[in-house]
């Protein structure tokens, strides 16, 4: 601190003033500033990194991004098939949203939402129910689009129903999530271009056994319609169009649920069971489960 001298100049009280806010500022605890940041955002954490170098310290710290993490990302990394390599709390939070990790015997892919750290999960298409399967009707084989080993490709079937259960407490909690049929469909492909029912809700055993009336009708290829037609109106029409990925791959969004129940599972189901035409050529890559855009 600088002191001046009796009648000094009217900069002397301002230059007191800006280092005793200085002395202020650097007795804050790490933990303190830290904790301010984690009510904010990522997002605004890395902001906030810019103001100063004091800052950038507590923006950067391990501390912050522990709080910006799943409170159990541990345990889910460990469940990693190949090593997660990180050099700070902050590089493994990227890390995790922009190089999504293969789990449980790589059938499973886990991310972050960039913007918030809510949970991203997909389904591969081995950890689906996916009828006839096992069957001549479909076969597995690799990809070098896909993330997983192994993507499900159809040769033909007239009954086309894919499934799964997904436990809710491996989700974030208070969040809306959409789940997706992640998809392409091959060079010789036909009959795809039907109406078909999704449904998507959560479970815990005591729901009615006929869900026809809570299934929405979806499309894997939109249904053709007149040129004079507005997209909006078609999106109105059908309930939603596929849409292409950043990854290369369609997706369709089969429905969404709020997580307010950390027990129970969610019900995807997407299935085309009624016209019975032969299909082929659709090739599947799984169901991602992803928080909707509104949580971003």
């Amino acid at each position: 601190m600088k002191i001046e001298a009796a009648g000094g100049s009217s900069g002397a009280a301002a230059s007191i003033s800006t280092d005793v806010n200085s002395i202020h500022f650097v007795l804050l605890s790490e933990g303190f500033v830290s904790y301010i940041l984690s009510h904010t955002s990522p997002r605004d954490a890395c902001r906030a990194s810019l103001v100063s170098r004091g800052v950038k310290c507590f923006a950067n710290s391990d501390a912050l991004w522990e709080r910006f993490l799943p409170a159990d990302y541990q345990e889910i990394i460990s469940r990693s098939v190949s090593p997660v390599n990180y050099s700070s709390k902050k590089d493994l939070y990227f890390s995790l949203c922009d190089s999504p990790i293969l789990i449980d015997d790589g059938n499973l892919s886990f991310s972050l939402s960039k913007k918030n750290g809510k949970k991203c999960f997909m389904l591969g298409a081995k950890a689906l129910s996916i009828a006839w399967s096992t069957s001549v009707f479909w076969r597995w084989t690799s990809s070098p689009e896909s993330r997983f080993s192994e993507v499900a490709e159809l040769v033909a079937v007239c009954w086309l129903e894919i499934k799964n259960k997904f436990k809710t407490s491996m989700l974030s909690s208070n969040t809306t999530y959409a789940a997706y049929l992640v998809y392409n469909i091959g060079p010789l492909s036909c009959g795809l271009d039907f109406p078909a029912k999704s449904l998507v809700r959560h479970v815990d055993g005591t729901e009615d056994a006929d869900d026809d009336v809570a299934m929405t009708v979806v499309y894997l290829k939109p249904p053709n319609a007149n040129e004079s037609l507005s997209r909006h109106t078609l999106t109105e029409m059908i309930g939603g169009i596929p849409q292409k990925r950043a990854d290369g791959w369609m997706e369709i969004e089969l429905g969404k649920f709020y997580n307010d129940k950390m027990d129970g599972e969610v019900d995807i189901r997407f299935t085309e069971t009624s016209e019975l035409h032969w299909k082929s050529g659709l090739i599947v890559e799984g169901i991602d489960i992803r928080p909707t855009n509104e949580e971003e």
